[in-house]
């Protein structure tokens, strides 16, 4: 049981860490469609920006909802964004990184007796 846990962990590790290459390689830097911004003309170059980071956006979520409302907003964007593109492959990192720690740590804990079975002074394997 022991050495299959460990084993486990490796996989999970090789393939976690493997995908994440892959997708931090090939995605880009957009995080989405293109719906929700603003576009702004400065000196002759363009700018999108997100309607949530306006002004006018983050006044009248607090005017209707509060600070609450606010906050919220925040962390769901913050977390929705988790789940595409670069940070999609850093999500996946931290993921991997912590299955695989909980594989070992929780092999490492097991007694040798129970990871083989019960074997005899000869070496030979007896049965109860």
């Amino acid at each position: 049981m022991k050495k299959r846990l460990l084993i486990c962990s490796v996989l999970v590790a090789v393939v976690g860490l493997a995908s994440a290459l892959l997708i931090y390689l090939t995605a880009g830097e957009n995080t989405g469609p293109d719906e929700g911004f603003q576009t702004i003309v400065v000196d002759g170059k363009t700018f999108k920006i997100p309607m949530a980071s306006t002004k006018m956006y983050q006044r009248d979520l607090q005017r209707f909802g509060g600070g609450s409302a606010v906050l919220a907003d925040d962390l769901t964007r913050w977390f929705i964004g988790l789940w595409h593109g670069r940070a999609l492959a850093v999500t996946l990192t931290c993921i991997t990184a912590f299955v695989s720690v909980g594989l070992f740590l929780i092999a490492r804990e097991i007694p040798p007796d129970l990871s083989g079975g019960v074997h005899g002074s000869d070496g030979t394997r007896s049965h109860p």
